[in-house]
């Protein structure tokens, strides 16, 4: 990985307007994406990074819930395509053809989320997000980290990680406060441990990539330490990545822009005076859509 003293700080609205959509345009040009998680107990993270992907653009968002009680509820967002996530993964995805997949909202350690997961990794040549559970898993199984590095070898750049520091520890085998103590060093190992792009989330977030020296999000406030932003900010990833794929914004802009837009919003709505106590991921997507159309 390229070296770096410091890291630059990210820029990138001006990726918005690569995805101006031309009027005859359909939802197949803005992408199907595909979000898998949501075990028991756990179905409002995939809502809600459905709903992010829904509100930045996303042609299709499709739900693969492991829950089946879940699954069979009508969603507060009638728009999201929900489905309950059977046992035979490859097939599914087969069937389905997404343009970009993410996994790991609410996923859980169960088989089956192992089982989607190895098929996950195994999807040739489109995007792919992995957060949450999806983090943990790989975390705890040689096989699968082996076969991250197996995928990003064969598709170089076309895997985004976004660990806070706790799951960042776990994949280095470390601790959340080593990670903290310094986040450079964190974000390097990281790189090379997966050889993916790594979205290190909390204060000035940071992103690097095998191709890539760290960049930082110097947007952002404390609102947006609660339950469900991260899920959010995986929703956001994929629906720009999704759509980037006919308006020429790679995965790594996509997941540059995505970190700025979560972090700007945030800051836009405390300005506003939506918190920043008690600001909600639910009002964020609202406020990243509007951000993004801000500077379409």
């Amino acid at each position: 990985m390229p070296d770096a003293t410091s890291p630059n700080n990210l820029n990138c609205f001006a990726y918005i307007k690569r995805l101006k959509r031309d009027p005859a345009e359909s939802k197949a040009d803005a992408g199907k994406v595909v979000l898998i998680g949501g075990a028991p107990g756990m179905a409002g993270a995939i809502v809600l990074a459905g709903k992010a992907c829904l509100h930045l653009g996303a042609g299709w968002t499709v739900l693969e819930m492991l829950d089946a009680a879940s699954a069979h509820l009508v969603p507060e967002q009638a728009e999201l395509m929900v489905r309950f996530a059977k046992p035979d993964a490859a097939i599914e995805l087969a069937e389905l053809k997404p343009d970009c997949i993410a996994i790991g909202p609410g996923l859980g350690n169960s088989l089956a989320a192992m089982d989607w997961l190895t098929a996950v990794l195994a999807y040739p040549a489109i995007p792919l997000i992995i957060d949450a559970d999806a983090l943990n898993l790989i975390s705890q199984n040689e096989t699968l980290l082996q076969r991250l590095r197996n995928r990003n070898q064969a598709f170089p750049l076309l895997t985004v990680l976004t660990p806070h520091p706790g799951e960042a520890a776990r994949l280095l085998n470390s601790t959340g406060t080593q990670v903290q103590d310094d986040r450079i060093a964190s974000i390097r190992a990281l790189v090379e441990l997966t050889r993916s792009i790594v979205i290190l989330k909390g204060q000035h977030t940071l992103i690097a990539s095998p191709a890539h020296t760290p960049l930082q999000c110097l947007q952002g406030n404390a609102g947006m330490a609660t339950g469900g932003m991260g899920d959010v900010l995986t929703g956001s990833i994929a629906a720009l990545a999704a759509q980037g794929i006919r308006h020429e914004l790679d995965l790594w802009e996509a997941s540059c822009l995505a970190v700025e837009l979560h972090a700007s919003a945030a800051d836009a709505l405390v300005n506003q005076g939506v918190g920043p106590i008690g600001l909600t991921p639910a009002e964020l997507i609202l406020g990243m859509r509007s951000v993004l159309n801000q500077n379409y």
